[in-house]
Order: structure tokens, then C-alpha cells, then sequence
């Protein structure tokens, strides 16, 4: 059988340019198993145009290669205003970045050759894809898609430090060195969640997080939302409330093996509609998707069931 009309995706800074510096070798990997055409990013958004026109040129499967944000950018690319631009066009997972969220949430392997050969089985997966539609700061208006977690809070502080580290510590050990930095400087705020447009499932929370999330881990193996699937119908939106910094220092190892669920200033709920805004109309409350933050609450985030084809590893 025939191999799908490929083209890979590279992110060249992904892992502090590791990526860049080690693409000829990995290019060749590839090359051995999978026949594909490479498109290289030079800068933000271009994994998403790159990935758009793929699609547009006749693509059968467009290839992520780099971290949680490259998967995010080729996801994007996968859709313009929300509709899909190929609907039986999949998306594959070559991860290698610093975080590896969603290569954990999907299960594949940390070994790059693994990784290959999971992609050449072609193996595919129906999966949810989110919709957020957010104010950006100059009171406009941006929409962003995600698969894996979309979070309010101090997150957004934690990405900041990240992108200005050098990422060559590796993934959590950079996480959680910038969520303890953004411990000290982030402080709570109040927000107002809206589950599935009913006034009756609506809940005024001063919060440190909110994770919406399709798949299980954020933040550098964060094992956030431990119940989630990828193809269930719903987001699991788990919140940290109104945790205190010496909360953070004494539980938030508790995040990395989903043991947060059930304690004190956490909830857990489900739904495939959430709506967010600031009690305060002057408050600036930010966002984080997938380790950017395109813009600020308001917000609305939606659920679109079995939106996107992915290749799996089979079970």
C-alpha cells in the first residue's frame, strides 16, 4: 500500500535549536521508512501556514516536528476560522521539544526512531479538537484551536519565563524552575466560569489555574487533568483556586501525579462549553495555549467532537 502524501513540518528552535543542528541526521530516519517533502518554520505562525498550505496542495498527512507549540501551530493549520481545510487529511507526532505534553497524553514514545515507526504503520485515531475565541489586548479578536490544554492563570507568567530561558535544562526541570518563579510573582484572580450556556452551571472563583483540557498533561508533565480523553465528547476543566504560594511549595508535586484531584481548593467538572470573563471589567486575566499566550479573558472555549484524524500508536 502506498505511503500518504507526507510533508513534515520543522520547527529548527525547538529543544534551543537542537532541532536545527540535527535535522539532516533526522531527516535521513525519516527518509528510511516514510517518504516525505520538509517545509522549515523561520518564525511564529509559520508552522501554521506551512501545514495550511500542505493541505491545500493535496497533503495526506502533515507532520509535526518539535515541541507542544509546533504541534499546536500544524493543528491550527489544520483549520481556517474553525473549519477544517481537509477533513480526511491526518496529522502525525514527531515529538521533540521541551515539554512533550501531548506526546504523552497520545503515548508515544520519547525514542525518535519509535516515534517513526509509529508514523510509518500509519495508524489513525478520531480525536476532539478545541475552539477558543479571546480578546487579545488591543480589544480585538483572536481564535485559536487546540487538542491538547487551553489554561487561565499563571500559566501564562510560566510561559513568559520559559520562552526566555535557553530550554537546555530540559522540560520539567524548566517548568517547574519557572512555576516556582511564577509563584512569587502571579497573584489570584477572580473569574467567572459559564458551563454549557446554563446561568445554573455558573461559578464565581478566585483561582491560581484553570486547565480546559482535551488531553491529561500541561506543563512539563503536569499530570493535570488525569480523567480526560481525546474523544469523549467533553473538556475536563480542573481548577486550582485560591491556592496560597506556600500551598504550591507544600501540594504541587501532587500535579505531577494527578493526586491533586479531590483535595482542598481543587474542582473537577465537564463540559463542552465553557465561557470565562473577569468579575472585574479592569482586571487582565491571561491565557496559555500550549506554552504561548495569544490573549486575555474574555473568552469562550468549545469542543468539536472527533475533529481532527491523528496517527496512534496501536493498542
Amino acid at each position: 500500500m502506498a505511503s500518504p502524501r507526507t510533508v513534515v513540518v520543522v520547527n529548527p528552535k525547538s529543544q534551543g535549536g537542537v532541532v536545527g543542528r540535527r535535522w539532516p541526521y533526522l531527516a535521513d530516519l525519516i527518509r528510511r521508512k516514510v517518504p516525505f517533502d520538509e517545509a522549515i518554520t523561520t518564525g511564529p505562525g509559520d508552522a501554521t501556514l506551512l501545514a495550511r498550505k500542505a493541505l491545500r496542495d493535496g497533503a495526506e498527512r502533515v507532520v509535526a516536528l518539535g515541541g507542544d507549540g509546533t504541534i499546536n501551530e500544524v493543528v491550527n493549520g489544520f483549520f481556517d476560522e474553525g473549519a477544517p481545510v481537509a477533513q480526511d487529511a491526518a496529522l502525525g507526532v514527531l515529538p521533540y521539544g521541551t515539554g512533550g505534553d501531548f506526546r504523552r497524553t497520545l503515548g508515544l514514545p520519547t525514542d525518535f526512531e519509535a516515534a517513526v515507526d509509529i508514523l510509518a504503520a500509519d495508524h489513525r485515531r478520531r480525536i476532539d479538537v478545541g475552539r477558543l475565541d479571546y480578546a487579545t489586548r488591543d480589544g480585538g479578536h483572536g481564535l485559536r484551536m487546540f487538542i491538547n490544554i487551553a489554561s487561565i492563570g499563571v500559566p501564562a507568567v510560566v510561559d513568559r519565563f520559559i520562552n526566555k530561558s535557553s530550554k537546555r535544562l530540559g522540560g520539567r526541570i524548566s517548568f517547574m524552575v519557572a512555576t516556582a518563579r511564577a509563584a512569587f510573582e502571579y497573584e489570584n484572580q477572580r473569574i467567572h466560569l459559564r458551563f454549557d450556556g446554563k446561568p445554573e452551571r455558573s461559578v464565581d472563583l478566585t483561582i491560581n489555574t484553570v486547565a480546559i483540557a482535551n488531553g491529561r498533561y500541561f506543563g512539563g508533565g503536569m499530570f493535570i487533568a488525569p480523567k480526560a480523553e481525546l474523544d469523549d465528547g467533553a473538556f475536563d476543566v480542573v481548577a486550582l483556586g485560591d491556592f496560597s504560594r506556600w500551598d504550591m511549595l507544600k501540594d504541587g508535586h501532587r500535579l505531577y501525579t494527578g493526586r491533586h484531584i479531590g483535595r482542598d481548593k481543587v474542582t473537577h467538572r465537564r463540559a463542552s462549553r465553557i465561557d470565562a470573563e473577569p468579575t472585574s471589567p479592569s482586571q487582565i486575566v491571561e491565557l496559555d495555549v500550549d506554552g504561548e499566550t495569544p490573549g486575555i479573558l474574555p473568552a469562550t472555549f468549545r469542543l468539536l467532537p472527533l475533529a481532527l484524524s491523528v496517527v496512534v500508536p496501536r493498542q
